[in-house]
């Protein structure tokens, strides 16, 4: 047999609803929209920790964060790590990762030395848009030197005080954010924005890998803050006719008019994410256009996904993190295997996890699924024979545990306090009900859904003979 190609192209920090196809008539995404119709859209797919870098070897592993010992940032990943690319290797893949990738921290360290491959034969690594000499900053030099000084969207907070602290000076143009300010639009020609890098890349990729087997995952950076976006992306949106989040009464009225909370502010932050959603479903455009164009997409498996979503002003926050709620461990997830017995265009409503993809490419691949993988295979949901999907999915951060089933978000701390949130009330999310006797019920529950899942999770190493 020959085995499929396999594409995954991740965004960064994009919302479930962040996406037409989800059910979000504000936004325009016609191309993920077109690849939902042509493939499978998993509505309730969640990843195993909000923020960048444990989720993202938790994805490309098929193991828990916790299993990793990979639970918060800063965790440099060991190179000998059993990633997607390595398990794919012995069986005639040629691998790469363009763009983002994130294994490593990347505030301290010089973005010009070679990067660890992780099983990757091929490596093009931008974890940020234009503040470091990488990748996308060489690109770029080589394409439009003259535009160079313009693509960096800032320092990031802990690059600036890592360089004060050391006394660096890297003599890269910064883009001043101007403080606490959100959005901007990218001020070079929108070709050489950090996503048009990342399409560039991959399709140059698929085009010389085009005779064996490849795995190809494109890291975009977008629509991680800033949110800065080209204006025509921006133009797409009218931020007056955008809507804000809903507030418990108390909460709504802390929003004072010099806040960045206000009504007028959360449709501004919302038009340049919005815009930088639509800007990266254009090049997913033209990656899809282009495998048509090289005779490929009926022998690739193309997965869409991110590794966490975000606030977007809802809770009165930006960003991304604990305690996980939906906006933050719900992703998008859409698998397209035109080799499966997938119904195109099904919408899966049951609970799954972002462990589960890489179980999934490789039975995929016709490729047995070791022992040490903790996620399960999610044919059985592509194909109809399973309509249920999991009873709950597990989100990790150090100390912590979250459990999201199918209507509570329950959350455990290492001393002993607990969070229960109704999920089916309006505003739930905003309303821990642990202490309400009424919930005692559904406490009970999710506290032994909470130890199933964890038992299940086991691998314990084999005995000898």
């Amino acid at each position: 047999m020959r085995r499929p190609n396999i594409l995954i192209i991740t965004t960064d920090q994009q919302r479930w609803d962040a996406l037409g196809a989800n059910g979000n008539e504000e936004i325009q995404t016609p191309n993920l929209d077109r690849l939902a119709s042509e493939g499978v859209n998993f509505r309730r797919h969640y990843v195993q920790n909000p923020v960048c870098m444990p989720s993202r070897v938790s994805f490309l592993t098929g193991q828990y964060p916790s299993t990793l010992r990979i639970t918060h940032m800063a965790v440099p990943v060991p190179p000998d790590t059993v990633t997607l690319p390595r398990l794919l290797r012995n069986y005639g893949y040629v691998s790469a990762n363009i763009g983002k990738l994130h294994f490593l921290p990347h505030a301290n360290r010089d973005h010009r030395e070679p990067h660890p491959d992780y099983g990757f034969d091929h490596l093009e690594i931008s974890d940020e848009p234009g503040c470091y000499e990488d990748a996308y900053r060489a690109w770029v030099r080589a394409k439009a030197p003259d535009q160079v000084d313009l693509i960096s969207v800032g320092l990031p907070p802990a690059t600036e005080q890592w360089h004060k602290t050391m006394g660096i000076r890297d003599e890269i143009v910064h883009a001043d954010r101007g403080g606490d300010r959100l959005q901007g639009v990218f001020p070079a020609p929108s070709d050489l924005t950090h996503s048009a890098f990342v399409a560039d890349q991959t399709m140059e990729f698929m085009r010389t890998h085009k005779d064996r087997p490849f795995l190809c995952v494109a890291g975009v950076y977008w629509p991680h803050a800033p949110f800065v976006a080209p204006q025509e992306f921006l133009d797409l949106y009218d931020p007056d006719k955008l809507s804000v989040p809903k507030f418990p009464q108390d909460m709504d009225a802390t929003r004072s008019a010099d806040s960045r909370y206000t009504d007028e502010q959360l449709r501004s932050v919302k038009q340049a994410y919005y815009a930088m959603v639509s800007e990266v479903d254009h090049h997913v455009g033209r990656i899809l256009d282009y495998l048509d164009e090289l005779g490929l997409a009926e022998e690739t498996v193309v997965v869409f996904t991110s590794d966490h979503g975000e606030w977007l002003g809802e809770h009165m926050r930006f960003g991304k993190g604990y305690p996980a709620h939906d906006c933050i461990a719900g992703v998008p997830l859409i698998i397209k295997d035109p080799t499966a017995d997938a119904t195109a265009g099904r919408t899966v409503e049951g609970i799954v996890e972002a462990v589960d993809v890489v179980p999934t490419l490789l039975q995929a691949a016709g490729i047995q699924v070791p022992y040490h993988i903790q996620g399960r295979p999610l044919q059985p949901l592509m194909n109809g024979s399973d309509t249920q999907g999991r009873r709950s999915a597990l989100t990790e951060v150090t100390d912590i545990k979250i459990l999201r089933t199918d209507g509570f978000r329950y959350i455990a701390h290492a001393d002993g306090r607990e969070e229960l949130y109704d999920l089916s009330a309006e505003l739930g999310e905003y309303c821990d009900v642990v202490a309400d006797a009424q919930y005692a019920a559904p406490l009970t529950e999710c506290r032994a859904e909470l130890i199933r899942h964890l038992l299940e999770m086991e691998r314990p190493l084999p005995r000898t003979w």
